[in-house]
């Protein structure tokens, strides 16, 4: 069957920034499916009309029930930019839709501020939490961002101060492209406009405060940012870690015994679309993680508490990399995990004990794999000087799944 449903963005200028076309295909459209706000701009009083006021997947539901027809959606911008557009690809297939996108909010916003696209990072907090920008901020960084409401530059503001970027420069653009566009400027400490138009992109160029050490996106963060326990892979091992784990976009981690999450939270911190899920046991570890996982900017790990065996089945993604940090000198606990890795994924697993390196000796005999011992001293000081003292040796595994 050839496409049945169109996707037609809509710029702040409304129908009036249509093509004859376009219009035309809106005309003859014999399911309209839009927001109240598009809604009102158009005129077909043939079509049956559908929104959005229920949800995506009751809509979802309501296009599938009439598969066939001709549909046709409308959204705001360019529709496969954090909108409708991908949603319906994803759901129906790309032979299903066409997509034809008006100016998005990122490129309008980009012309107004003279910066070059590939030099920015586009973000959106509509419908995500606020602290997906936490990993996104370094000196220099150059964000647009869709908001979320009036209130979401007051709060973009609050966390740049928090997070030592209080002089980062915000620009609020409201209505692009339309009669009612706007622009207010101020830095991230003076800002005094609580509450703005709803409809409005932030463009932020991020500068540090004097004396903030900033956070880079590369694996071994230091120690002291992260909440533990004393159950936390330090950052010389967890950088190697990472790198034995060998990250790729779009990949799936399963932390295992996740501790304090330091090792998923990196996994994420790196982008590229990347999920993680941290399975860990302990309650209180879980809050810990959950805390860590906010201030540092990757709210999206999933988190699950129970025992590796009782969730194992239940959870939500299969995974392509799987890191054992806790409970490695349990061998049934090693094979399920294997068992469940993808063809080609990578397994690594840190132990400090004789028993798990014992445990890790047998599982070694049954799938291959390579060992090592990551031996690290830090400078303490003894008295008056200093002097090299080691920290617990760790023993690595690491090992490939057969494609």
């Amino acid at each position: 069957m050839s496409a049945w449903i169109t996707v037609i963005g809509i710029g702040e200028d409304g129908i009036e920034g249509l093509s004859t076309s376009r219009i035309k295909l809106i005309e003859k459209a014999e399911v309209l499916v839009a927001g109240e706000r598009h809604h009102c701009m158009i005129e077909n009083s043939r079509a049956e009309i559908l929104d959005w006021g229920q949800g995506f997947d009751h809509a979802l539901k309501e296009l599938e029930a009439r598969r066939g027809k001709n549909i046709v959606v409308l959204a705001s911008g360019d529709p496969m930019n954090f909108g409708v557009g991908s949603v319906l690809v994803r759901t129906f297939g790309e032979d299903a839709v066409i997509v034809h996108p008006a100016p998005s909010s990122f490129s309008l916003a980009a012309a107004r501020m003279g910066w070059s696209i590939p030099d920015v990072d586009c973000l959106t907090i509509h419908g995500r939490p606020l602290e997906t920008l936490i990993k996104y901020i370094f000196p220099g960084a150059r964000l647009l961002v869709l908001a979320r409401d009036g209130n979401s530059p007051a709060q973009v503001a609050s966390l740049l101060c928090e997070n030592g970027y209080g002089n980062s420069q915000i620009s609020v653009l409201e209505h692009l492209g339309g009669v009612k566009e706007k622009r207010i400027d101020d830095s991230a400490a003076s800002w005094d406009h609580p509450c703005v138009r709803d409809l409005n992109t932030l463009a932020i160029e991020c500068v540090v405060e004097p004396g903030v050490v900033p956070l880079s996106r590369a694996p071994g963060l230091p120690d002291h940012v992260f909440e533990h326990d004393g159950q936390l892979t330090k950052c010389e091992v967890r950088a190697i870690t990472l790198a034995q784990l060998q990250p790729l976009p779009g990949e799936v981690l399963w932390d295992i015994g996740a501790g304090s999450g330091s090792i998923s939270i990196e996994w994420l911190r790196l982008g590229g679309h990347r999920r993680a899920i941290a399975i860990e046991r302990n309650p209180e570890r879980i809050a810990t993680i959950s805390s860590n996982s906010i201030n540092l900017g990757t709210p999206d790990l999933l988190i699950v508490e129970g025992d590796f065996h009782s969730v194992k089945d239940h959870l939500a993604y299969k995974p392509d990399a799987i890191f054992i940090g806790g409970g490695a000198s349990d061998m049934s606990l090693l094979t399920s995990a294997w068992a469940a890795l993808n063809p080609g994924g990578r397994f690594v697993i840190n132990v400090v004990s004789i028993e798990a390196e014992q445990t890790l000796l047998a599982f070694r005999e049954d799938v291959g794999g390579e060992l090592c011992r990551i031996s690290i001293e830090r400078a303490m000081p003894v008295g008056n000087f200093s002097a090299l003292k080691p920290l617990l040796s760790v023993t690595q595994f690491v090992a490939s799944k057969p494609t």
